[in-house]
């Protein structure tokens, strides 16, 4: 019997839980704050990595947000489609399609500056930490994409539950 305390299959024990609910919480804030702006909440990455700095590549835009180009190319076309961005080929590299910023989506940064203070204004006094935290946050993902990175299609290890025999060594 597995002592509950130790148990690595409890949900509290996870690390992965209470990022996934962390996340999918704050998307569910920034829903109602960005639909006033015509964003979603993948959109307005897209648009915070373009109002740093544009043109980006596909790739890099898909680098900066960890987007693969699937995930991205769908998005940046209803993004050209609103208005917001432009596409093109890189001249310099016919493959490469570069992502710009239209004046439209220029302007949109004057009316998404209140975004993070209406945020931090929904959790009234800042939690002590919040620095830390994302700090925290920031080298657990850099971790994680080093992993990722040096290896992406890594099967899980295979090991069976102790209890358990495979089925090429059951009695038969």
């Amino acid at each position: 019997m597995i002592d509950p305390e130790k148990d690595p299959l409890r949900l509290d024990r996870q690390v992965c839980f209470p990022l996934y609910a962390a996340s999918n919480l704050l998307t569910r804030l920034y829903r109602p704050v960005l639909s006033r702006l015509g964003l979603t909440y993948p959109q307005y990455l897209v648009m915070l990595v373009l109002w740093e700095e544009t043109p980006h590549s596909v790739g890099s835009l898909g680098e900066a947000l960890y987007l693969d180009s699937g995930t991205l190319t769908p998005l940046l076309k209803r993004m050209e489609q609103a208005g917001l961005i432009s596409r093109s080929r890189d001249p310099l590299d016919e493959r490469r399609v570069l992502i710009d910023l239209t004046p439209e989506g220029r302007a949109l940064r004057a009316a998404a500056e209140h975004v993070p203070a209406t945020l931090m204004a929904g959790f009234g006094p800042a939690p002590d930490g919040l620095d830390t935290l994302r700090d925290s946050v920031r080298a657990l993902v850099a971790a994680l994409n080093a992993h990722v990175a040096a290896r992406p299609d890594a099967p899980l290890p295979d090991r069976e539950a102790p209890d358990r025999q495979a089925p090429d060594r059951q009695a038969g």
